[in-house]
């Protein structure tokens, strides 16, 4: 087994934004927890409007940040469209949940003018829309749909997540998304999107929420350390190309 892996964290890095600091200590208490090199590099999403397939092609797994809007809309869907096409492991949280979901309506689903509120308030198809209240500090439970990856992940079908937003997945196109095939397997109370993931791919989740937040050395988060076992899945298929190794085999 491999004892280090690539990851890109995609976002416009800002040291005085509590999720982004946040990130970086989840990776480093993941380097400790799991005694294995994690090389994390911060790619600016203008980075990646151009060559995006040949940049993003060295790394074992892709953390779509928090801080959005983006710098670059285009340069964030680049990289979610190309994680969902070649099964690069892919974790969106917080404003990279929102980008999951932006990407999938308009690549897949051919909503031509899927939009982020925070972008575009006036375009004809929100994806994603001011929350009815803001959720920034909050600490929310998220149902989890029984007998999913994501319910093995965390060994349960309820639990309690730390929120950093205001926007989340406009509920007139939430079943659109969920029938097309990206899959809303975490729900708040009042039924509403909190963990999205796309079927069949070797891992690829979107949380609403910001695990980083509440992730420490004696208790790292579960969808964290799955991202970092997905990405070492992918680490060791690149060395065996011949044998196409998902997480969890």
């Amino acid at each position: 087994m491999p004892n280090s892996v690539k990851l890109a964290i995609v976002g416009d890095y800002s040291p005085t934004f509590v999720p982004h600091a946040k990130t970086m200590e989840a990776l480093e208490q993941m380097r400790i927890a799991l005694a294995m090199d994690i090389c994390a590099d911060w790619i600016p999403t203008r980075d990646l409007e151009l060559n995006h397939r040949t940049k993003l092609a060295v790394y074992d797994a892709l953390w779509i940040a928090p801080g959005s809007p983006y710098n670059s809309m285009v340069g964030a869907l680049n990289a979610i469209q190309y994680s969902r096409e070649t099964d690069i492991p892919l974790l969106g949280t917080c404003g990279g949940c929102q980008h999951v979901a932006i990407e999938f309506a308009y690549n897949v689903l051919g909503f031509v003018d899927s939009q982020h509120a925070g972008s575009d308030p006036y375009a004809s198809k929100l994806i994603i829309s001011p929350l009815s209240c803001s959720l920034k500090g909050l600490t929310m439970d998220v149902l989890i749909e029984p007998g999913s990856r994501v319910a093995q992940v965390y060994g349960s079908t309820c639990v309690a997540e730390e929120y950093y937003c205001d926007f989340g997945l406009n509920p007139e196109h939430q079943d659109k998304l969920h029938e097309g095939g990206l899959q809303i397997v975490g729900k708040d109370a009042n039924g509403e999107a909190r963990i999205l993931t796309l079927p069949g791919h070797p891992f690829f989740v979107a949380t609403l929420f910001v695990p980083q937040l509440t992730s420490s050395l004696m208790r790292p988060h579960p969808i964290i350390v799955a991202l970092i076992g997905a990405a070492v899945a992918h680490s060791r298929a690149r060395q065996t190309p011949t044998h196409n190794v998902r997480y969890g085999e």
